[in-house]
């Protein structure tokens, strides 16, 4: 009988080591088997070399891997690249040029046993949108749409993992705007836990629900993905980019004004309209450079979204003129980036209360 918790079962372990002449990789985390794990962090860190561990295409690999309840490594164990159940997406597509779009997506479900297949063609070619392109060979397809269908083959092999290699990085930015919409509906409705590796910040924000911070081949910090954000001793939050990414629930509509009223944890804010059916859960972005702090309320103002925070921390920023400021929101944190004379003039310091006038948030879904 197993000894293992639920909450080990509904998780990945990944220990793995991987020795080369002028590089080290020793990488160690746990991440959730639900949603989508990013590991990010500057080019030669180590990511893409450690998704190719995962899939077993490193044959140097040591240590031990556990993807739920199954071991595919350890000391005793190594499965082969074509026994490890996953679907892997790189940063090109990489279409037989010879074949249809039809014909490269029924090529990905024969790797399949049909009665091991939980991902159908018809499914997978809707919720990609293919429908117009199955009759079209690679090179009829623009960047974008060939990566849709890089994605829907990978996923017609019903992975027990998604493995996704920066594969928006070969696209130009109007393909990546692009394609997206559809990371995130397959964020949305598929279970399958996808290990995504960005340099992004954009895309992380977008798409991950678990961070990993990589650097020089080893893991630098790792966890839920506001937690990672808002952490003053890591760099993603001394970005010009540093925000906060938070969950709510869509609680009503304004047809006259054209808002959503989104409950998030610390109040109820407003964003421009969008047609989420009432009680969605949707995440929003908040940008530390549209958070500005006050004492009051301030009913006068223009901003609509005013909302009382305490202040966990204060922090030079490299601009001397500049202070971060960590906000705690509800059950949540926020970032402030304001200058180091209004820190002064307001009197701030840790456990000051005050309001965050928020300028713009950004609704993602």
């Amino acid at each position: 009988m197993s000894t293992e918790t639920p909450e080990q079962v509904k998780q990945m372990e990944i220990c793995l080591q991987l020795e080369r002449q002028n590089f080290h990789l020793n990488a160690h985390f746990h991440a959730p088997m639900k949603g989508v794990t990013a590991l990010f962090g500057p080019s030669g860190s180590g990511k893409t070399t450690l998704l190719r561990c995962i899939a077993g295409l490193e044959k140097q690999t040591r240590g031990h891997l556990k993807i739920g309840a199954d071991y595919w490594q350890d000391d005793s164990l190594c499965l082969p690249p074509h026994r490890r159940p996953v679907g892997y997406v790189f940063q090109k597509s990489n279409l037989f040029q010879h074949l249809t779009v039809l014909q490269n997506l029924r090529y990905g479900q024969k790797r399949t046993a049909k009665t091991q297949r939980k991902i159908y063609l018809n499914e997978t070619i809707a919720l990609l949108e293919l429908e117009n392109i199955l009759k079209c060979h690679p090179d009829q397809l623009s960047g974008g749409q060939q990566q849709r269908v890089a994605i829907a083959r990978a996923l017609l092999t019903t992975p027990q993992l998604l493995l996704m290699d920066e594969p928006l990085a070969s696209l130009d930015q109007a393909s990546k705007l692009d394609i997206i919409p559809y990371l995130e509906r397959l964020h949305q409705e598929l279970s399958i836990p996808v290990i995504y590796v960005s340099h992004s910040p954009d895309e992380v924000t977008r798409l991950a629900d678990h961070l990993v911070l990589m650097d020089q081949g080893s893991v630098t910090a790792e966890g839920e993905i506001n937690h990672i954000l808002t952490r003053n001793d890591l760099p993603l939050a001394h970005l010009e980019e540093a925000c906060a990414v938070i969950s709510g629930k869509v609680v009503k509509h304004d047809s006259h004004y054209h808002l959503t009223y989104l409950s998030i944890p610390g109040g109820t804010v407003a964003v421009s309209y969008r047609g989420f059916p009432i009680s969605d859960t949707v995440r929003v972005r908040i940008l530390a450079r549209d958070v500005s702090l006050a004492l009051s309320p301030g009913e006068n103002s223009s901003i609509t979204n005013v909302l009382a925070v305490t202040v966990i921390s204060i922090q030079t920023m490299a601009d001397p003129a500049k202070s971060l400021i960590t906000l705690q929101l509800g059950s949540e944190q926020i970032l402030a980036s304001i200058t180091r004379r209004s820190v002064h003039k307001l009197a701030i310091s840790v456990g000051t209360a005050l309001y965050a006038h928020i300028k713009s948030i950004a609704l993602m879904h």
